[in-house]
């Protein structure tokens, strides 16, 4: 018998339960919330009267309103000049409060992109599902999370219930293999990869991006890969553990509301079985050489 792929064993670990239809209802390890997609959502808690599931598994911060610049940021909120923009950071921070959600609010030094954030602050763990109401969310592939982004009703759903309604994906492989040129990056390799199977290659797949190329590539890297899997028409896409995802996550501060959380382990524990065998049989296999000197 074949072995399972990573996306495969990633499913299997959080499946609720599962209906003759396809359709099926997973555990959500981490759910990260930013000021767009998240009002109507906490909107639809209060209207129904709920609370979430679980706090602890909920991570927020401001994003996509945010200033870039150092004048605007140092007046906190009150800096954002767009009025619309201003209204939706203040009030993810007046729902974070109300449900005692933890948030980095904007001048908050943890603060930032909000697919950067998990990573950086432990918050992003090998075997983990994480959601955010983001395309974008793939990104978090890079460490061998199941990771994709979800519409606003599904915010409200996952934290309500800390589960989500969802279908299998079918599953890729795209290898890269050799050495790469000079000068060529991350992202070279992904749009590579785009131009050989179209932006709508990856349609219903969840990619794991495979070979001696992908694993040389630093942790930033894997993440540029993983994070445009989506440019690719994928929802999720995914790299092996080995060595450097592992040191990133040894090494990564923990947040005190989130020091309770599922998978919380640290140093010591073994993420080797977030691997695929070689003998696992694929949906579909995309070998690409790398670009060279």
């Amino acid at each position: 018998m074949a072995g399972q792929t990573l996306y495969d064993k990633l499913w299997a670990q959080h499946l609720v339960t599962s209906r003759d239809d396809g359709s099926a209802l997973i555990y959500i390890d981490r759910h990260l919330l930013h000021e767009v997609t998240s009002p109507q959502a906490f909107e639809g808690l209060r209207l129904a009267g709920r609370k979430p599931w679980r706090r602890d598994a909920n991570l927020a911060t401001p994003d996509h309103n945010v200033p870039t610049t150092t004048k605007e940021r140092s007046a906190g909120n009150a800096g954002i000049v767009d009025d619309v923009s201003r209204i939706q950071v203040e009030t993810l921070d007046a729902n974070c409060e109300s449900f005692d959600i933890e948030e980095f609010r904007i001048n908050d030094e943890r603060q930032g992109i909000v697919h950067v954030v998990g990573p950086e602050q432990g918050a992003t763990l090998p075997g983990m599902t994480v959601v955010c109401g983001d395309s974008h969310t793939a990104t978090h592939g890079a460490f061998a999370a199941l990771s994709h982004g979800i519409g606003t009703s599904e915010v409200e759903h996952v934290l309500a219930t800390q589960c989500l309604i969802a279908q299998k994906m079918k599953d890729m492989q795209v290898r890269v293999e050799g050495q790469l040129g000079l000068g060529v990056t991350a992202k070279d390799i992904v749009l590579a990869i785009i131009g050989r199977i179209g932006t709508a290659g990856g349609t219903g797949y969840a990619i794991e991006f495979a070979g001696s190329a992908i694993r040389e590539l630093s942790m930033e890297g894997r993440m540029t890969i993983c994070n445009m899997a989506i440019e690719a028409g994928a929802r999720v896409g995914l790299v092996a553990v080995d060595d450097t995802p592992s040191s990133t996550c040894a090494g990564a501060p923990s947040p005190p509301a989130l020091s309770s959380g599922r998978r919380r382990s640290r140093p010591g524990v073994s993420w080797s079985p977030m691997l695929t065998p070689t003998s696992t049989r694929w949906s579909s296999s995309t070998p690409r050489p790398s670009s060279r000197r």
